[in-house]
């Protein structure tokens, strides 16, 4: 038998469990997949054909859409713009010492890392409506706390994609600026940022875009912008309002995602 053939049953062998490896999981995720679909009653067509005669009176009942008020939504509107647009702000201020301190390559030491890391999952682990409930409470009323909210909920996200990319960058230029003498702040600063900055601004302005449309329901806890006057038309039951806040706000967010793919095409 010669080398070739060796070679050839070896990766044979090896893509053949490879392959039954990934059929596993992939059964496994099925099966998940039905069990957890089963559970909360998606499969349940009965059920689901039950409801449909409702959504269509619901529907019904929203249209035409009613845009006499609008004039009032101006301002709202541009509120849920700016608490967007502070809280993207906020959590990229909050996520860059994080991500070096919750990235192997330039933590300090361990304890740090696994410190950096808890903060993070802590920080992803709160759902935006109930850090907007808290700061509502601590703050008072208004954008601010959405601000907050979106802030420091972006923050574990965002956060944790910097250490990604920082964790990713060639280490060359690192070993270099290092054989140089270069500090460790002078090795991010020449070696590390300039390879990483670009996915950084990628990355902040999906969170831009996310973060407006998270914005959108902070009025609901009352957090103030758009998603307050959507409330308000839901509790008084006024659907056809309810359907041009909605139009509304899908054209905002039309908007907010088109500027955000022109600014990273800019950024190419």
């Amino acid at each position: 038998m010669t080398a070739d053939s060796v070679s050839f049953d070896t990766l044979l062998r090896q893509e053949r469990q490879q392959w039954r490896k990934t059929s596993l999981l992939t059964a496994v995720v099925v099966v998940v997949v039905l069990l957890s679909a089963s559970e909360t009653g998606l499969l349940d067509l009965k059920r689901l054909g039950e409801g449909l005669p409702a959504i269509g009176i619901l529907v019904g009942e929203m249209f035409p859409p009613d845009f006499s008020a609008a004039r009032t939504w101006v301002k709202p509107i541009f509120d849920t713009l700016a608490m967007s647009i502070a809280g993207t702000a906020l959590a990229v201020l909050l996520s860059l010492p994080l991500a070096f301190l919750a990235a192997r390559n330039t933590t300090p030491n361990a304890v740090i890392y696994h410190g950096a890391r808890v903060v993070l999952n802590f920080l992803r682990s709160i759902p935006e409506l109930i850090m907007g409930i808290i700061f509502v409470a601590a703050v008072g009323f208004g954008t601010l706390p959405g601000v907050l909210a979106l802030g420091l909920h972006s923050a574990g996200m965002v956060a944790k994609f910097f250490a990604e990319a920082i964790e990713h960058v060639d280490h060359k230029p690192i070993e270099a600026a290092e054989a140089a003498g270069a500090s460790r702040l002078q090795v991010i600063q020449y070696a590390i940022l300039p390879q990483v900055l670009p996915q950084f601004s990628d990355v902040t302005v999906y969170r831009w875009e996310y973060n407006f449309r998270a914005s959108t329901v902070m009025g609901m806890v009352g957090a103030g912008g758009i998603g307050l006057e959507l409330m308000s038309s839901l509790r008084i039951l006024h659907y056809t309002e309810v359907s041009a806040i909605l139009i509304a706000i899908l054209i905002m967010v039309t908007m907010v995602d088109a500027i955000g793919a022109a600014v990273r095409k800019g950024m190419k």
